[in-house]
């Protein structure tokens, strides 16, 4: 299964972070924009442009460190289909370089239309009998709202092509709450029904790593609850948002963790991204800042391991 790739790159690099790329304009450094501006216009195509150059160099300087990166769509989809075409160009590079690949699309829907998303990320297009891939990565996030007639497609194409989901149980926002914290007639919370469904759907996914197909999306900026998600879903990996720049540090990782010190990965996006601009560094620095606090964030995280 897809998570066993995961869980053997996360072994191999000894590191259980993915780096967020996520890219504002305004986060790419002046130099870059600068180019990509004279060489393509001051337009959604040199903002893509400068974009790419900046994630090519994140990715550069990344992919010996960090086992994973998670590109949010919504991120390249505001600079249009150049921006859409930059995100692909970024997963296809991820990709030749080794890197596990999350894309953060959280979709869903239901019956067919849940099923377009799915093939559109996880499995294949037809067209006129012939299969064709059509986003060459590894593992999305999906809203788990329409319930299991929408998740199903999704899970469907992870048995049939070997890849994985997380879905959102509890996240780092601070008004996530307003509806995951609600209490049901049982006397439970929401985001504890949705640990119960994500159970339910990952039984058969099971691989060799014992984490299957289904996991969770549990920030680290709510550890109570995510300690009473860890002890309902065992066997799903969490993907861990929440981390650095959102206040969360590793003691609020460490409750996503099982005995064997696997079980989460976790995201920093402008922690990475962004580390050039504290500290005294240089714009033409940005690789290397972004590589010494991937490193810093792995020390931490192996702290509490």
């Amino acid at each position: 299964m897809s998570v066993d790739l995961l869980v053997e790159k996360i072994n191999k690099r000894g590191n259980p972070s993915v780096a967020g790329l996520d890219p504002k304009i305004d986060y790419v450094p002046a130099y870059i924009r600068e180019k990509a501006y004279a060489n393509y216009g001051k337009n959604l195509k040199g903002a893509s442009e400068a974009i790419w150059e900046f994630n090519r160099g994140l990715i550069d300087a990344l992919y010996d460190i960090v086992p994973a990166v998670k590109p949010q769509s919504a991120f390249y989809e505001m600079y249009g289909l150049y921006g859409e075409e930059v995100l692909h160009r970024t997963i296809s590079y991820a990709k030749e370089k080794g890197l596990y690949v999350i894309l953060d699309v959280k979709r869903n829907d239901i019956g067919t239309t849940a099923e377009a998303y799915s093939r559109a990320y996880l499995g294949k297009t037809e067209i006129e009998g012939e299969l064709f891939d059509v986003c060459p990565v590894d593992c999305i996030t999906v809203n788990p709202f329409p319930g299991s007639d929408g998740v199903k497609p999704f899970i469907d194409d992870c048995v049939k092509y070997d890849k994985a989901i997380f879905t959102l149980a509890k996240m780092s926002n601070p008004s996530s709450g307003e509806l995951q914290d609600l209490i049901t007639e049982d006397g439970t919370r929401v985001y504890e029904k949705i640990a119960a469904r994500i159970n339910e759907w990952n039984e058969n996914t099971i691989g060799k790593s014992g984490y299957g197909a289904v996991g969770a999306v549990v920030g680290a900026t709510y550890p109570e609850q995510a300690q009473t998600l860890r002890k309902l879903m065992p066997k799903s990996y969490f993907l861990v948002p929440g981390y650095g720049a959102q206040g969360g540090g590793a003691q609020g990782v460490k409750p996503c963790l099982n005995n064997d010190g696997l079980g989460a990965i976790v995201n920093s996006s402008r922690g990475i991204m962004c580390a050039y601009k504290k500290g005294g560094w240089k714009d033409e620095q940005f690789a290397e800042a972004a590589r010494q606090e991937a490193i810093r964030m792995r020390e931490d995280l192996v702290s509490v391991l």
